[in-house]
């Protein structure tokens, strides 16, 4: 459903964004929202009874810890990533489940005022063109060396995986959701959404990968989580 997004001219620029502490989206990977609060039910609805599209956004390092800051004036990173939604499903306790389809990375630019409870924002997606077109940089993931940073963690943390899923997945599409689901810190996850390429988001989560098992196996007890 993405596909209807062939370059910077097909999107808006101005966006709803849903701002969130370690959570990034990527193109073509999906991420899950679950939706609670009253700003964003209004935010959902707006986003329904339009294009389909939002903007998910981390929170600036400077607003302390909380998830999703109240109100409409705190920093925000200055690198989000539109997505659209495909899905939706309403709980039995009303809590609303939002899978997001990623589109495009954006600069975020200016605050559009707005008496909505939620945060309308200029967006720019030209620094990221190559984002619309899908396997862009596919070609030089060392996938081999990936897997077996995947495979690694995995065993190391007793977790299971689809392997015929990953094994058929597309370089791009593994490296992404894998960026998407990983588990690491607000900081990482940023890194990982702003790296210059697909190599590059690749290399970085075999490095994240690799420190945690190095502090594993020197009986540190540290975490880089």
């Amino acid at each position: 459903m993405t596909d209807r997004h062939h370059n910077a001219d097909d999107l808006p620029t101005d966006l709803p964004v849903f701002p969130l502490r370690g959570a990034i989206l990527l193109p073509r990977a999906t991420l899950t929202l679950n939706v609670f609060e009253p700003r964003y039910f209004a935010l959902i609805d707006h986003v329904l009874a339009n294009d389909r599209l939002m903007g998910v956004i981390q929170p600036g390092p400077e607003t302390g810890a909380d998830e999703s800051p109240h109100g409409k004036d705190f920093p925000l990173r200055q690198v989000g990533c539109a997505g659209r939604i495909t899905a939706f499903n309403e709980d039995d306790d009303g809590r609303l489940d939002i899978s997001l389809s990623g589109v495009a990375r954006f600069k975020l630019g200016a605050d559009v005022s707005s008496d909505a409870p939620f945060r309308m924002c200029a967006v720019d997606f030209s620094p990221y063109a190559t984002d619309f077109i899908s396997g862009y940089g596919e070609d030089d993931v060392e996938r081999p060396r990936l897997i077996a940073a995947l495979r690694g963690y995995l065993n190391a943390n007793d977790l299971n995986a689809d392997w015929d899923r990953i094994n058929s997945a597309s370089s791009e599409r593994l490296v992404n959701t894998l960026a998407v689901l990983s588990p690491y810190g607000a900081e990482e996850k940023q890194a990982l959404l702003e790296a210059e390429s697909l190599q590059a988001r690749a290399d970085a989560l075999v490095a994240l990968a690799e420190m945690e098992l190095a502090t594993r196996d020197d009986g540190s007890g540290t975490s880089i989580q």
